[in-house]
């Protein structure tokens, strides 16, 4: 694929058709089989944990990744990347399935769907280069903030129903409840955590989230035999299948096809629907732009890491159909998830099909181990997800901009950092956007400049008479810039009978500097000064001549080149 033009290519399945064209024979297979075994044993964990915090019962974050996972290898752009549930959705997800239940998460996951198909066919995967790295490393910092916190309640076993949504709320109820710390239960979320972080330096190729959650789970069992109660997924969840058979934890069977409004004891039609799709647009439009960056820079650190080219729009393509569909099997929002990708690529995979196997690893191990997933112990899956949380929130990373970085990009970070932690995802991401257009603006305008270059030893040839001034006009001309450079001029011309601006150094005019220039124009025409343009670059020339602005005989000119206008007649 040649430069940039993955950013504008636009075709469904084009990572599995671009890779399969290479060749495809039974050693890529073997390969991706062992990558997708991998990532499958990562997955499932993972998956019943994100649907967990994201308020909803673990069995639909295993739906997410069969489904999603699946659908969206087969049809994206990323050759490696593995989508499912993922850390970045929580923020958005739990207050939603708090408020409108499971039916309203499908809704608006759905509806961001159908929003990513259409940025796709708009072709706007090219937006990720419009995202400033301070604003994605603010918003993602807090968000694993948001997740750490969700997570300490079942880390240390605190006996709370539920938490309010304000953060402050948050940190108010779990403080209060500090003094009922459930030691059986901090045991096994220090047992899983210690497993995840010391597994690593034995560098076997088996990753360290199963063993973790079986040394957890382990411990749980023995605690519980000795009547501790640490709370499981068995005994936090229950499940009623459609036949009237309950049971408790994860259904042992396949994700059945049904309309998320009509899931249930929430099936809901008419009036009622419609009320609330239509509030839940801001949702759904919060989840495709997070879906969009999130798949996106996957996609991108995928590219650096294996020096191939996704296609942006085919990969919004396959997020879209991926999250259109995978609500009819009642899961949850899907996106490509960085550290799995990784893990994919690190674990040999060759193409799509890894991503796809993987799918199938998770849709096994839910039917033929269903029973035994009931036994993961709550304290464990928090203890995962604490894990994630501070990959998530590049920390390092976090306190070298902090340190090295201009100052603008320091305020841009904290400020993404405290709204989303505080307020709102949705609501730091445009701030953040718009805070660092407005500090680059400024930028930018300080380095437009005019310089009197009437004295400069380049010009003594010319023998410029003395009531003449050369100025030079360097940077874009633009709305923030054009009035102050037009007012310095103003001061420096004085009362010159003729002006020279030379402006080869001017690549940009916008309607602001246009208005401005002939603001100027104007001015000199009261006062009798002449002005000549010279050696104006394209944009601005095609900016001028679109507005109509032509020469006026005895009041301001056009040449070419410096010299051209100094040695015109007077």
């Amino acid at each position: 694929m040649s430069h940039r033009a993955h950013l504008f290519s636009l075709r469904p399945a084009h990572a599995l058709r671009e890779s399969l064209a290479e060749g495809y024979d039974a050693r890529r297979f073997g390969r991706d089989l062992a990558a997708g075994i991998t990532v499958g044993l990562i997955a499932i964990p993972l998956s019943m944990a994100l649907a967990i915090a994201s308020g909803v019962a673990p069995q639909y974050g295993l739906y997410t990744a069969i489904i999603g996972g699946f659908l969206i290898a087969l049809l994206g752009g990323s050759r490696f990347s593995i989508s499912g549930p993922t850390a970045a959705f929580v923020v958005i997800l739990y207050p939603v399935a708090q408020e409108h239940g499971l039916t309203g998460l499908l809704i608006a996951t759905m509806m961001a769907g159908a929003m990513l198909i259409l940025m796709a066919l708009l072709r706007l995967g090219r937006l990720i280069e419009y995202i400033p790295p301070p604003v994605t490393l603010g918003f993602t910092a807090g968000i694993a903030v948001v997740i750490a916190t969700l997570q300490i309640k079942d880390l240390l076993g605190l006996p709370l129903e539920s938490l309010p949504a304000s953060y402050p709320g948050k940190l108010a109820a779990l403080a209060g409840a500090l003094g009922d710390v459930h030691g059986a239960s901090l045991a096994v979320a220090l047992a899983t955590l210690a497993v995840l972080l010391l597994w690593p330096r034995l560098k076997t190729p088996l990753p360290p989230h199963l063993p973790a959650v079986l040394v957890g789970g382990a411990l749980a069992a023995w605690f519980n035999h000795q009547g501790a109660a640490v709370p499981t997924i068995a005994s936090r969840f229950h499940y009623v299948l459609d036949n009237g058979l309950t049971g408790q934890g994860i259904p042992p069977v396949l994700p059945e096809l049904a309309w998320p409004w009509a899931r249930g004891a929430e099936a809901m039609s008419g009036a009622a629907l419609w009320d609330l799709a239509v509030s839940l647009v801001p949702t759904a439009f919060a989840i495709a732009m997070l879906g969009a960056i999130e798949s996106l820079l996957c996609a991108v650190v995928l590219d650096g890491m294996t020096g191939r080219r996704h296609s942006a729009n085919s990969e919004l393509l396959g997020q879209g159909v991926g999250n259109l569909v995978v609500p009819l099997f009642g899961g949850i929002t899907a996106t490509a998830a960085i550290a799995r990708s990784a893990a994919n690529y690190k674990a040999g995979a060759q193409t799509p099909v890894a991503a796809m196997l993987h799918a199938l690893v998770v849709l096994l191990a839910m039917v033929a181990l269903a029973r035994w997933l009931g036994y993961l112990p709550m304290p464990a899956m928090a203890a995962l997800l604490l894990l994630v949380a501070w990959n998530m929130s590049e920390a390092p990373k976090a306190v070298r901009l902090v340190r090295r970085a201009p100052v603008g990009d320091v305020l841009v970070f904290l400020v993404c950092f405290l709204l989303t932690v505080f307020l709102d995802m949705v609501v730091a991401i445009t701030a953040g956007v718009l805070l660092a257009s407005l500090l680059f603006m400024r930028d930018l305008a300080a380095m437009t400049r005019v310089t009197d270059m009437t004295g400069s030893a380049r010009l003594a040839p010319y023998q410029l008479p003395d009531d003449w001034g050369v100025f030079k006009i360097s940077g874009a001309l633009f709305f923030a810039a054009a009035d102050r450079v037009f007012g310095d001029l103003a001061a420096l011309a004085g009362e010159r009978r003729v002006l020279v601006l030379y402006m080869d150094g001017v690549p940009v005019m916008d309607a602001g500097g246009l208005a401005a220039l002939q603001r100027f124009l104007a001015r000199c025409e009261e006062t009798g000064t002449r002005v000549r343009i010279a050696d104006l670059q394209f944009q601005p020339l095609k900016t001028l001549a679109r507005a109509g602005v032509t020469p006026r005989e005895g009041v301001y000119s056009f040449h070419s080149t410096l010299e051209e206008s100094l040695r015109a007649p007077a």
